[in-house]
């Protein structure tokens, strides 16, 4: 038997590269997937991907910073197939890319929202589900610089650090609920939006010393975030709550 067979599963940022590298894996891991972005195309792509690929996959758009939406999409879920079982909430954006004194609220609001707000919402509509049906297992994206920082990125990294604090916080209220709470902390990634960034002024400069920092020589790929996410969401991790999994090629070890 797959690791997730018969789970119901949701992914939030599921049309971006980490999200469409996890719902194939989740799915492939016998896994009803719940798709959920803002990207209605991405959407419809992802779901005749899996679909042709054998899996169960349902997509529900969503804005994570709207709570009402997302309230309406996890009561779709339960109500649609009984309970939800998982969640890896993996929407964000990136940074400003601005030192701290030229940030404006608008950006910052802008960044917290999506990051930080957004994760909470998630997690506050889930934990209420997993409640009233047994308890599940909830994975955050967080991000090496949930841990540490680097110039240029403290709107990025005060959302990023919430979100760890987010996930000690639930793992401590809820562990007696069998609700799991942890968080993965990417380094850098190769995804469409790394991609883009390493061709802008500001970023490409950073590019190769970044590739540097990491001691395994070379950024992750989404695939290796998702086989951790999928390995956090099934029972061959059920005594692991509360804490932040690196898959970031040794970024936070320097």
């Amino acid at each position: 038997m797959s690791e997730l067979t018969q789970r119901n599963i949701i992914v939030t940022g599921a049309s971006g590269g980490i999200g469409r590298a996890s719902v194939s894996a989740f799915a492939t891991a016998g896994a009803r997937v719940i798709v959920m972005d803002r990207d209605i195309a991405g959407l419809e792509d992802l779901v005749e991907n899996v679909l042709a690929s054998g899996g169960a996959i349902h997509a529900i758009p969503c804005d994570v910073t709207d709570e009402a939406a997302v309230a309406s999409a996890v009561a779709e879920v339960v109500s649609a197939f009984g309970a939800l079982h998982g969640a890896f909430n993996n929407a964000g954006i990136e940074q400003s890319h601005l030192p701290l004194h030229e940030i404006s609220a608008e950006a910052w609001d802008r960044i917290i929202k999506v990051d930080l707000t957004g994760v909470f919402f998630c997690m506050k509509h889930q934990i209420r589900a997993m409640l009233e049906t047994g308890g599940g297992s909830i994975v955050n994206t967080a991000s090496a610089l949930g841990a540490v920082a680097i110039a240029a990125a403290s709107d990025y990294i005060a959302a990023k650090h919430g979100v760890l604090g987010l996930t000690k916080a639930a793992a401590v209220d809820y562990g007696p609920h069998n609700i799991r709470v942890n968080a993965i902390l990417p380094g850098i990634i190769e995804t469409p939006m790394i991609l883009r960034l390493s061709q802008e002024d500001n970023f490409a400069n950073q590019f190769q010393a970044l590739r540097e920092r990491h001691p395994i020589g070379r950024f992750g790929k989404p695939e290796e975030v998702a086989a951790a996410a999928r390995w956090l969401l099934s029972d061959a991790s059920s005594f692991v709550t509360g804490t932040s999994l690196s898959v970031d090629g040794g970024y936070l070890a320097i």
